[in-house]
């Protein structure tokens, strides 16, 4: 069918969107799926979603209306109605039942949302009915699989979706809904833009090269790759922080046994989750918790007490101890500041070489044997730096410092997404290296003078690893993966 452009420029955004709809048509439409949206626990509201070209037809066969004589399938688009959900004659709940129909939909398929009362037994017998009249049990993710397969978003968008439910920070919240409203689909897609555009010019030129010169373009192109590259590193750049952001930092909390790392967990927690006494060795295995110091998530764990010990139960929490430091993003040495250092200290500062570290100073209530001279002094026989802060875990003062150093180590600037572009996704971060890669190799073919058709492979390399990142060039198997990690009913 062909299309006047005079048509489309007539056509209001609706008209556009439906006329799209109306041209794949069967393409854009399967199965009718059905889910339970909502936590499968009892709660003041539950919801069982449809979606597919069967959904009206389906409620039809199961709603009643409370009054009588209504068709839901005849009703209007985005309106909710009061009634009854059945199987045969037989009533199984009071329902309030919303119609969305395609393409104005989540899915951008014909949907339908029954909000019944929130009990485990109500939500299955729903779900089990609509199941009986003709849909079928939704995979995991699967209503956001067919608004990506269906193009309402792109694979950015729809990850962001499962971020936006596991957000565990405001920050890892904020970046998400960013995401969501498409900030990263509309990056790349200009990135890709301005290498399609220098791709189809070498095409032309290869194919014309009468009418089109080549003379002087490997330096222009470099120009512009250049800047394309640099964008793509300013992304990197802020990705690593991302990650940390959303996936939190792991922090492993060290020390002599008595140093006072349990005092300091029970602080960070703000309840009594070590135990806590003045016997030595008292913490044999690992504690882990999640902790959000305004903004900033730690996954903590606090370690055995790490001493020269001939007791078998304690020299695995201390081995425990040591593999933890290996994996850690920041080491909190917690030193006992009223007391001597001795070989057991050493022993630890050898074990934080190139680490992240953050020595506490702990006990700083008590006469002070240990200043933060003297153990300057000591990390600088070993050619080691590492900030320094003196706290109280007993009478929790110093924590704020401990918050703010925290955040000065890891992060520049104010905590917060703004308008800006963080990767914090790891496929997506994967597939901007990837991207760069290839424009580099480009780089390195016009330094090296070679032939056109040598940019256009390179340049066609990183048009794609950029695609990857929307779904344009994905293929089938990833998308699989990624909507599998999904809940279900979302």
């Amino acid at each position: 069918m062909f299309v006047g452009k005079a048509f489309l420029l007539s056509c209001n955004q609706n008209e556009i969107i439906d006329f799209i709809y109306d041209l794949k048509g069967k393409i854009m439409r399967g199965d009718t799926i059905a889910a339970i949206a909502t936590a499968l626990s009892n709660s003041g509201i539950g919801i069982v979603r449809m979606s597919g070209e069967e959904s009206l037809k389906i409620i039809d066969k199961v709603y009643q209306s409370k009054h009588g004589g209504k068709v839901l399938s005849q009703m209007s688009s985005h309106t909710i109605h009061y009634g009854f959900i059945c199987d045969d004659e037989k009533i199984i709940d009071e329902v309030m039942v919303a119609i969305m129909k395609a393409p104005h939909s989540y899915t951008m398929e014909d949907t339908v949302e029954i909000n019944c009362h929130g009990g485990t037994l109500v939500m299955k017998r729903i779900l089990e009915t609509v199941i009986k009249y003709g849909a079928r049990p939704a995979d995991p993710g699967e209503f956001t699989k067919r608004a990506f397969l269906n193009g309402r978003i792109d694979l950015s968008q729809a990850e962001s979706v499962i971020d936006v439910i596991n957000a565990r920070n405001d920050f890892a919240l904020d970046s998400s809904i960013h995401q969501l409203r498409g900030n990263v689909r509309e990056k790349i897609k200009n990135l890709r833009a301005g290498i399609i555009h220098e791709i189809a010019y070498i095409e032309s030129a290869l194919d014309d090269p009468e009418h089109i010169s080549l003379d002087g373009f490997g330096e222009q192109l470099h120009l512009t790759i250049g800047k394309i590259a640099k964008e793509i590193e300013e992304l990197l750049s802020v990705s690593e922080n991302g990650e940390l952001m959303k996936e939190g930092i792991r922090t492993v909390i060290v020390g002599k046994p008595n140093a006072g790392k349990s005092s300091l967990m029970n602080v960070l927690v703000g309840r009594e989750r070590a135990i806590v006494t003045d016997t030595p060795g008292t913490t044999r295995d690992v504690l882990e918790e999640q902790i959000n110091l305004d903004g900033i998530l730690l996954h903590v764990i606090d370690t055995a007490g790490i001493r020269d010990t001939k007791e078998r139960i304690e020299q695995i929490g201390v081995e425990k101890a040591k593999e933890y430091i290996e994996k850690s993003d920041l080491v909190i040495y917690v030193v006992d500041s009223s007391v001597d250092l001795d070989k057991n200290d050493e022993d630890i500062l050898k074990l934080l070489q190139n680490h992240k570290v953050l020595i506490l100073l702990n006990k700083s209530d008590l006469s002070q044997l240990i200043s933060e001279d003297v153990l300057r002094q000591k990390l600088s026989q070993q050619k080691l730096s590492f900030p320094m802060i003196s706290i109280s875990a007993k009478q929790e003062t110093g924590i704020e410092k401990l918050k703010n150093t925290i955040q000065e180590m890891f992060f520049s600037g104010e905590i917060t997404a703004n308008e800006e572009i963080i990767i914090t996704n790891v496929r997506q971060k994967s597939a901007l290296q990837s991207a760069l890669q290839s424009l580099k190799l480009v780089e390195q073919s016009i330094e090296n003078q070679m032939p056109e058709d040598f940019y256009s492979i390179d340049l066609m390399d990183a048009y794609e690893k950029l695609g990857n990142i929307t779904g344009e060039t994905v293929e089938e198997d990833l998308v699989n993966e990624i909507f599998s990690k999904f809940c279900m009913g979302k």
